[in-house]
């Protein structure tokens, strides 16, 4: 194996961690502020790009990290590397409810495609950069960007999806179709395409957006029933404004729309 070889263990059902051990000198990269708690003997190291060890060069490394930015990715990453003699811990939070999702990349053919806010941490060897979807119309209108996120290797990864996970194994010529932003990740095998859902009531009326993420299998889909950003809108959407009111609070309007949500104050 190029990657180092790590166990893990997960914790947890909605707020999940995963305990990563690793042996002397291995070491397990994740994004900045993932960590949660580790062992005495283990060091952070910050690292330009993925820490793969593709291309060692000054132009790798900056090439390597350049594409994590073209993913919306931080620029730096974090190197956890085991400098004791014996087994050590070091343990890496979710960002926010849902379920972290362990890929063994040897048993996908060692590649496997994700939004690009999914990734956790993976065991150092495993390359994490951009991939480009194949058509345009995936690219304008995907939801993910044109640009999604890859782990490629021959070791672990671990991403993260919202709310409930769904995994779905598509036979080939089996299609079905996502909501863009519920998709977490797929095999390389599955075709990606965006489809348009037509109709005029349903663009603007319908609610579930104008366009789904088409797969078509061979392969494996992950599914979230909560997309991260779901969540931050119906919290920005309920969040106090003007001075701790929300908007229209005080008058008339405000009130009457107090009683339709079932508050009786004034």
């Amino acid at each position: 194996m190029n990657a180092h070889e790590i166990d893990y263990k997960i914790y947890g059902n909605d707020m999940q961690f995963v305990e990563i051990e690793l042996d002397p000198q291995e070491t397990v990269v994740a994004e900045p502020g993932a960590m949660m708690m580790m062992d005495d003997d283990i060091v952070m190291n910050t690292i330009f790009g993925d820490g793969s060890g593709q291309d060692n060069s000054i132009l790798g490394k900056l090439f390597s990290a350049g594409k994590r930015v073209l993913t919306g990715e931080n620029l730096f990453m974090t190197a956890f590397t085991n400098t004791g003699y014996g087994k050590k811990h070091v343990s890496f939070s979710a960002p926010y409810p849902g379920k972290i999702i362990p890929v063994d990349l040897s048993v996908y053919d060692g590649k496997i495609i994700c939004q690009k806010d999914a990734f956790l941490c993976a065991a150092k060897g495993v390359a994490i950069s951009m991939e480009f979807t194949k058509r345009l119309g995936a690219g304008f209108f995907g939801g993910e960007g044109f640009i999604l996120q890859k782990l490629e290797g021959d070791g672990m990864g671990f991403i993260h999806a919202g709310g409930t996970l769904f995994e779905r194994k598509l036979e080939r010529g089996e299609v079905m179709n996502v909501d863009t932003g519920s998709l977490v990740a797929f095999t390389s095998g599955v075709d990606y395409d965006i489809k348009y859902v037509g109709g005029i009531k349903n663009m603007f009326f319908g609610g579930e957006g104008v366009f789904f993420a088409r797969m078509e299998g061979p392969g494996k889909v992950w599914v979230q029933s909560l997309p991260f950003s779901r969540l931050a809108d119906r919290i920005i959407a309920s969040a106090p404004r003007y001075g701790g009111k929300h908007r229209g609070e005080g008058g008339l309007l405000g009130s009457l729309g107090n009683l339709l949500d079932g508050d009786n104050s004034f």
